[in-house]
């Protein structure tokens, strides 16, 4: 009976293969195929702020960086996230092959330290370069700008939660109960207000250094009886410890954030949407704000704020010092829509076409007959009141200030009815504690009322239309086609490069099939003529 040997080298004591011609491995990538485009594009990029990461002393890299590049897009473009499915793909797939061009295979710790040391510092202007050069095909316009967020979960233990309000509430009770226990040892005019950690601790060495000169013995272990001094030293130190844990939470979370998870503190505990019933669960993840123009990502951002609102600016910000100039239009859906984001579009110049929070339900009948004594109110501008159906005047009582989570403060008028007794639409024109009273933010109604005639305008049909498959598209392709659903890697900036990573790879993939598919050029979707 024959045996089979078994070594660790699988190509001794085997059968041979006959090698067949033609032996080149150009020869087998088709020459339509993906990975052909890819080296030609970014054979183009300049690399220079990559090598300047590089030290000029020592040995060169066994595979340069232009190629670990090449590489790296190419497995986000093909679905492959993992260093180790990676580093095998450089040694099995002849398109990964293809690109090192005769280098060596990285093996996955190389693919790790540079994704995590030497591409956090480029991927997004390598994008840049990338979209630039897309602008010079005539593909990308700097004209209209689709905005869309969505949120992806974090490599984070879920349940190494920290809460601000948990927090707070521990820390007050912490600052009580060390207060309560100093006043047994010192004077109420030696405590501070604040019982800080570096008090805590010279507090405690004082206390060790006079215990040290009364010859106090410390004992430690089962069945010791320490003394006083060790007991009251003990308990201080365990305060500090304590303390300084609950304001390195509190220095995390900043002044607007209500969670963050000790394994990625820079997640945020967020509602994700688990299964197509919407059953939803509290994660650790990021909130990706992602920008198209003509089908490609022009722009990236990963934010820790739970809402799409405060991302906006911040957002285009970053576009804007990237390309040194911005879009003409925004377009958003209505969780982008506040006083603040209309203002700085007004300020840049941009045209606004967000639609309004209210859009969907004022379309409906119980939006109709809820407005409809709003909607007989009549205004005097002179006299500034406004007069309700019942003809009972509303007059001008003063201002409200409404402070947004950012910062961003707005004004609004208060009117106020002087009685609604006796009235006969007492009950319904507003419920509760608006029956005597509306506000009115004149601003913010300027600003909807401009954006609302131009998302319900035809061009803005066909811009809204085209968000939907373009921005929410781009989150369907990566979450469902390229199956990415969770970061690999920790912290924000490691994130951030990540999905440019993806957006690149995309990007290549989205140029490849208009290239195929005879659609260069094409920059909107028409709208679909009825019937």
């Amino acid at each position: 009976m024959k045996t089979l040997n078994l070594h660790s080298d699988y190509s001794k004591y085997g059968g041979y293969i006959q090698l067949c011609l033609p032996i080149e491995t150009e020869r087998f990538i088709p020459v339509r195929d993906s990975v052909r485009l890819l080296n030609k594009v970014f054979e183009e990029m300049d690399y220079t702020n990559l090598y300047r990461s590089y030290s000029e002393v020592g040995r060169n890299p066994a595979v340069s960086p232009k190629t670990l590049c090449k590489i790296m897009i190419y497995a986000y473009s093909l679905g492959i996230y993992s260093s180790r499915k990676i580093e095998r793909a450089c040694h099995m797939d002849l398109g990964f092959i293809y690109l090192l061009q005769g280098d060596q295979a990285p093996d996955h710790n190389t693919i790790n330290r540079f994704r995590k040391d030497k591409l956090v510092y480029f991927a997004e202007e390598l994008l840049t370069q990338f979209v630039e050069l897309l602008y010079d095909l005539d593909e990308v316009q700097f004209r209209t700008l689709f905005v869309d967020g969505t949120k992806f979960e974090a490599n984070a233990n879920r349940y190494t939660f920290v809460w601000r309000k948990s927090t707070e509430k521990y820390r007050a009770k912490l600052q009580g109960k060390c207060r309560t226990f100093l006043l047994n040892h010192l004077a109420e005019e030696d405590i501070p207000h604040h019982l800080s950690a570096e008090f805590l601790e010279g507090l405690a060495l004082i206390w060790r250094r006079q215990a040290e000169l009364e010859d106090t013995v410390f004992v430690h272990g089962i069945g010791k009886r320490k003394g006083a001094w060790q007991k009251a030293i003990e308990t201080i130190e365990g305060y500090a410890v304590r303390e300084r844990k609950y304001a390195t939470h509190l220095d995390i979370l900043g002044s607007t954030r209500n969670s963050f998870s000790k394994t990625d503190p820079d997640a945020t505990f967020m509602r994700l949407k688990d299964d197509h019933m919407r059953n939803s669960q509290l994660k650790a993840a990021y909130n990706v704000q992602l920008g198209t123009e003509s089908e490609y990502v022009v722009g990236i951002d990963v934010s820790s704020e739970r809402t799409d609102v405060q991302t906006f600016i911040p957002f285009l910000e970053r576009i804007k010092r990237n390309y040194a100039r911005t879009f003409l239009e925004a377009v958003a859906d209505a969780g982008y829509e506040s006083e603040e984001n209309y203002r700085y579009l007004e300020k840049e110049h941009i045209t606004a076409y967000i639609k309004p929070s209210n859009y969907e339900y004022s379309k409906t009948r119980k939006f109709q007959r809820e407005q409809v004594f709003r909607l007989a109110m009549s205004y005097d501008k002179e006299g500034d009141f406004y007069t309700c159906k019942a003809g009972r005047p509303l007059l001008f009582t003063g201002y409200r200030t409404h402070k947004r989570k950012g910062g961003f403060s707005s004004q609004s008028k208060i009117y106020t009815c002087k009685t609604c007794t006796g009235c006969t639409h007492l009950g319904t024109c507003y419920k509760g504690k608006y029956s005597k009273q509306i506000q009115v933010n004149e601003n913010f109604d300027k600003y909807r009322k401009r954006s609302l005639a131009n998302v319900t305008s035809q061009y803005g049909t066909v811009l809204r239309v085209n968000r939907s498959i373009q921005a929410e598209g781009v989150f369907g392709v990566l979450k469902e086609n390229m199956q990415f659903t969770r970061f690999l890697t920790r912290g924000e900036t490691n994130v951030r490069t990540e999905m440019l990573l993806l957006a690149l790879g995309f990007n290549i993939n989205k140029l490849h099939n208009r290239i195929q598919n005879g659609r260069l050029g094409q920059h909107l979707f028409p709208l679909k003529e009825a019937g």
